[in-house]
């Protein structure tokens, strides 16, 4: 009898690092499961062993957890009574593979990787979808055992003829599959290991799995999964396939057109929070326009029926402005703390608290993503400058030349500069030249920045000190008066 309560599970691979794809996945089976008072399954499908990366287990528990994204069941959760790790449940395959074999719905193959890639080669020549010819399913099943013992096989399912296979997903709606192209799909591999197909279909039922949510990319094996379910006489889970993740060109997302893993967007300083709620709007919306929702609120709207069947765009200039919307969100302590780790990474921290804070602070409004502290940050560190064309433009004006030589004038009378200070000194500048907004301001932060715009200039002149702003204005009120 089918259980009630709502179990989902997230089941990736461990050959390296974590898709976006794979992001989505997580979530929305973590979203639908909290939506529900559900439970969320972490389940490791490490059964092929030619693709497996050390340490890729404890990369997606990292990813996981930096995510928010908290399971219920799984590796390493003192609650979890069996393995979460498909190798180590190979006797659970063995047993439930027998009861195939003992039904004649399952058969040993006993044909050569050369046989078959010949076989494929002919069909493909010939225009044909490339699938097993069945050559060893007439095979008498004494026979079968008897070579069995002797010779390397494998076990494949045995597809019924002529049948209609209806896959009745929720995104989908009902998706019609005929037998008569199936591929008679191997379940057990000459090494003793599962095929996904068969752990897969296993172990969901045996973990009381009721939806199954995955990507689309998975629909077409959907029917084989339907008669395994079948030929056990199991119950069927409910199926919703996941629209794909596509290219600005509509492609799908490839490493080939830029990055694809969770991890190099988190180590270009996109915060966890702003990955997951971008990565939530790749398929899904609320039905209004709000973009920016907190977990919680992503836990609380979360529904499969509102999950698109087209595939979604990964917009990185969305993501990089999402998460600029993040920066501006968090507290100003964790700001700190986030942006400080960073000037370290970045080799750019002055050694000072209070003038890294300033540093953060100022340019906080122009930040998207950590790492474009390189950028926005190196005018607090730079002993030359360069000049913009609009800098320049203004530096070469008798006006600014004047405000220039006035602050450099005024400026022996500090033996530094700070906050306060830097106001004062402006103020009697702009009361001696009579000079004042844009046209007083612009020349100055042309002198000291090299530029029009950027961070709050009273932070630059606290930061960088009277002897850099001297140098600065020395430079450029001699370029200033070169025409």
């Amino acid at each position: 009898m089918k259980s009630s309560e709502i179990r989902v599970r997230f089941a990736p691979s461990p050959t390296g690092f974590v898709h976006v794809g794979s992001l989505r996945t997580a979530l929305y089976n973590y979203l639908f499961a909290r939506h529900n008072n559900g439970k969320f399954i972490l389940r490791i499908e490490d059964t092929d062993q030619d693709r497996f990366v050390e340490g890729a287990v404890d990369n997606l528990l990292n990813v996981l957890k930096w995510a928010g994204l908290d399971y219920d069941e799984g590796p390493q959760k003192e609650n979890s009574s069996e393995s979460y790790y498909q190798s180590e449940r190979l006797p659970l395959y063995q047993k439930h593979i027998q009861i195939l074999l003992d039904k004649g719905t399952a058969y040993p193959c006993f044909c050569s990787s050369e046989r078959l890639e010949e076989m494929r080669s002919n069909q493909m020549a010939r225009g044909e979808d490339a699938r097993y010819d069945g050559r060893c399913r007439a095979i008498p099943a004494e026979e079968a055992k008897k070579r069995m013992k002797a010779e390397p096989h494998v076990l494949r399912m045995k597809i019924p003829a002529g049948e209609t296979v209806i896959v009745d997903d929720i995104v989908r709606g009902k998706v019609s599959f005929q037998t008569d192209v199936l591929d008679d799909q191997v379940l057990i591999k000459s090494d003793g290991f599962p095929t996904y197909h068969f752990a897969n279909v296993v172990d969901d039922h045996l973990m009381r799995i009721s939806h199954v949510i995955r990507g689309e990319e998975w629909l077409p094996s959907t029917p084989k999964h339907i008669l395994l379910y079948k030929m056990f006489d199991w119950d069927m889970p409910v199926f919703a396939h996941l629209p794909l993740l596509l290219n600005a060109d509509r492609s799908k997302l490839s490493k080939r057109q830029g990055d694809v893993a969770v991890e190099d967007y988190r180590d270009k300083g996109i915060l966890p929070q702003a990955l997951v709620n971008f990565v939530a709007l790749l398929g899904w919306n609320k039905g209004d326009d709000q973009e920016i929702f907190s977990l919680s609120e992503l836990c609380e709207y979360f529904t499969l029926e509102r999950v698109t069947k087209a595939g979604a765009v990964f917009d990185l200039d969305k993501l990089n402005w999402m998460n600029g919307q993040y920066i501006r969100q968090i507290s100003e302590d964790e700001y700190i703390e986030l942006g400080g780790n960073w000037l370290t990474k970045l080799d750019l921290d002055s050694g000072d608290y209070q003038k890294n804070k300033l540093i953060l602070l100022s340019i906080r409004n122009h930040l998207n993503r950590f790492d474009e502290l390189t950028e926005a940050a190196s005018i607090f560190f730079k002993d030359q400058l360069n000049y913009s064309e609009d800098a320049l433009e203004w530096i070469k004006k008798e006006e600014s030349i004047l405000v220039l030589e006035k602050m450099q004038s005024r400026l022996k009378e500090y033996k530094e500069l700070s906050l306060d200070n830097f106001k004062e000194l402006m103020k009697n500048v702009q009361n001696e030249t009579g000079i004042k907004g844009k046209d007083l301001w612009m020349p100055v932060r042309a002198a000291i920045t090299g530029q029009i715009s950027g961070p709050e200039l009273p932070a630059v002149i606290t930061v960088i000190g009277k002897d850099r702003v001297e140098a600065f204005l020395n430079q450029t009120i001699k370029i200033g008066k070169t025409k």
